[in-house]
This record gives structure tokens, C-alpha cells and sequence, in this order.
């Protein structure tokens, strides 16, 4: 597995080796572009010196927020997402002993059972949830029975629905029409 999210290379990288970086990523992308969000990860790492549950639970909060203001900022709104962030880590190290890959690991789950630890996490709402299930069936290995309904529709075969789909520069404008059409779509249904 090789993630190519952000057209970043060492982003790219941090969230293809540190699944706590792929969580942190997911968890970031709101009310930002994805390559924002899934390039935070790294700024974490570059300002905090680390992205692991115990060092940024146990971080100054004062101190995390400041790393996330710092420019470029980790996200438009650093504050509550530093926060978000922090709690994430500390739910992370509580219940998972600090490994967000047990999370789709730990006793082998199946879809269902992942999505449901999902969305037990700070910040992973029904549509999240499903989003980073599908992106762990799609692109990262996770073969556990039934991700794709689990998922659905974001694990649909051949979707462009979202960063699960995620694999080129192309894949990406793909995306990104598909959010434009549905939010142009929901606005004329609003009308």
C-alpha cells in the first residue's frame, strides 16, 4: 500500500507508514480541502516531533494549538482541532494501548465491527466512519467480511465519491466533480 492523497511525497508517506497519521488525516477533513487535511499529519509531526497517541495526548494543550496556528496552519479553525485532535490521541491511548491500527486489527474484524469501533473515536460520525472504512478496504489491505456494505456507499466498486478513491492527481479531480455535482444538487433540491 501507497497512499498518493495529498501530492505531497513525505505526507503522502507519513499516512502510508503511521496509521495514526491516516486516522488524524480523516479526522482533519472537514471545512478544509483533503490535501489540507491529510497533509496535516505531517505538520503535527514537524512542529510536536512526533505523531503517536501518548506524545500528543500528553501535550501542553496551550502548546498544540499554537503548533496548529503556526503557518501554514494545520487547519482553518487550529483551536477546536487541536482539541479534537488531542482528545482522538487520548481514546486512542486509553482504549486501543496507543495503536490506532488495532482498531481495524485487533481480533480480525469484520466490516460491521470496524465501523463500529470508528465510531466510537472523537470526531467519526456516521458518514466519516464509512468514508475510513472504505478507505481501509480500497487502498490499505483491510479485507475484513462485509467492509464494502459496511462502507456503503462510499466502498461501492468503482465510486468517486471520496478520498477512498483516492490514487492520482486524476482520481482526485474525479472527486472533487463528484462533491461539486452533489452539493450543487442539494442546493437546487433546497431551492
Amino acid at each position: 500500500m501507497a497512499l498518493h492523497i495529498t501530492g505531497d511525497a513525505a505526507a503522502d508517506k507519513l499516512l502510508t507508514d503511521n496509521p495514526l497519521a491516516l486516522v488524524i488525516g480523516m479526522l482533519l477533513d472537514q471545512q478544509v480541502a483533503m490535501e489540507t487535511a491529510f497533509s496535516g499529519p505531517l505538520k503535527i509531526q514537524q512542529r510536536v516531533g512526533a505523531v503517536d497517541a501518548a506524545t500528543i495526548a500528553d501535550h501542553d494543550p496551550d502548546a498544540l494549538v499554537e503548533a496548529f496556528r503556526q503557518t501554514p496552519a494545520v487547519h482553518r479553525y487550529p483551536g477546536s482541532m487541536a482539541a479534537r485532535v488531542q482528545s482522538l490521541c487520548r481514546t486512542i491511548e486509553q482504549d486501543w494501548g496507543g495503536d490506532a491500527a488495532a482498531i481495524w486489527t485487533r481480533d480480525a474484524p469484520d466490516g460491521a465491527e470496524v465501523y463500529r469501533r470508528l465510531r466510537t473515536l472523537p470526531g467519526f460520525g456516521d458518514q466519516k466512519a464509512r468514508i475510513f472504512l472504505a478507505l481501509l478496504g480500497k487502498q490499505c489491505g483491510f479485507t475484513g467480511s462485509g467492509w464494502r456494505e459496511a462502507s456503503a456507499p462510499y466502498g461501492d466498486d468503482g465510486s468517486q465519491r471520496s478520498v477512498a478513491d483516492i490514487t492520482s492527481p486524476e482520481t482526485l479531480a474525479a472527486v472533487r466533480e463528484f462533491k461539486r455535482e452533489a452539493k450543487a444538487a442539494a442546493k437546487a433540491k433546497k431551492g
